[in-house]
């Protein structure tokens, strides 16, 4: 069966057509718990031909927060240049708005917590009981990430939503893998809030704002790629990472970890079925990304 994607053994087929990777985080090096350690070997390779890796996340926090995570599951720093993250492009939201009043959405405990998001913006922020006083809202998750469902948020967002109150999406993700668990992120209450009638503003992937920061970055790496680099975008999100790439115009490396691994013939169908759901396709896929 013919497949709208090739299905190259590993990146060294096809790293010789790019000047630059955009490498998604969660899900293709490390799943919250521990690296991959053939996609973080596969980085490092490409970095050591001469190919720089911008990682893009839709992490809401600021790059430094994100990287502060990748000692400790076993990311190691030769594998990628730059870092960016959907909390630093959701910044220059921040600060076109500042000083709010805004309301915060997400945990009050973990990395969803970091303040990294907000140092030097002036925001002031409501309480709970006043969101409804809020210029915009802010979310970065669900109050309790690993035990609310989004569903719990439907009539307080459906009622904040009806006084059309702008609602900045710093993680456009539905849900992300934490180890063996998936937990619901904040595009999973965006989703909600945009089918009430609400207005969502999406910084991180697929949209824009976060690819324009990549490339800001990889021209401060290079600066004569500016304008005419030939990129690759690798990730494990049909509806961020592909979509993404594909309304940049750019070709894009599906990662499907977990898709029937093992059968090339079952992962090339899974994969193809998985895309479709999505409206997108992707230029390469494999099951994992390797060297």
């Amino acid at each position: 069966m013919t497949y709208s994607f090739a299905q190259p053994s590993g990146l060294s087929e096809i790293i010789d057509n790019y000047d630059v990777i955009f490498c998604d985080v969660w899900g293709v090096i490390h799943n919250g718990r521990q690296a991959f350690q053939g996609a973080c070997d596969a980085l490092v390779k490409a970095r050591q031909i001469g190919t720089p890796v911008v990682l893009i996340t839709n992490a809401p926090v600021a790059a430094q927060h994100v990287e502060s995570v990748f000692e400790p599951v076993g990311v190691p720093t030769e594998a990628y240049d730059a870092i960016a993250s959907s909390g630093d492009a959701t910044r220059a939201e921040l600060f076109a708005r500042t000083p709010g009043p805004a309301y915060r959405l997400g945990t009050d405990e973990g990395w969803e917590r970091d303040d990294t998001l907000f140092e030097g913006v002036g925001l002031e922020f409501l309480p709970d009981e006043k969101a409804s006083e809020a210029a915009f809202i802010i979310a970065m998750g669900l109050r309790d990430q690993f035990n609310d469902h989004p569903d719990d948020y439907k009539d307080e967002l459906t009622a904040l939503a009806e006084k059309k109150i702008p609602f900045i999406c710093a993680n456009p993700d539905i849900q992300v893998r934490v180890g063996n668990n998936l937990m619901w992120c904040a595009g999973a209450l965006a989703r909600i809030y945009e089918r009430a009638g609400g207005p969502v503003i999406y910084p991180g992937k697929p949209f824009p704002p976060i690819y324009d920061l990549a490339r800001t970055l990889m021209v401060q790496l290079r600066s004569e790629l500016e304008g005419k680099a030939r990129i690759l975008c690798i990730g494990d999100g049909p509806g961020t990472d592909i979509k993404g790439a594909n309304m940049q115009g750019l070709d894009s490396l599906y990662v499907g970890s977990g898709l029937a691994q093992g059968q090339q013939g079952a992962f090339a169908h899974e994969t193809s079925r998985f895309l479709d759901q999505y409206g997108v396709s992707a230029t390469f896929a494999m099951p994992e990304l390797v060297w």
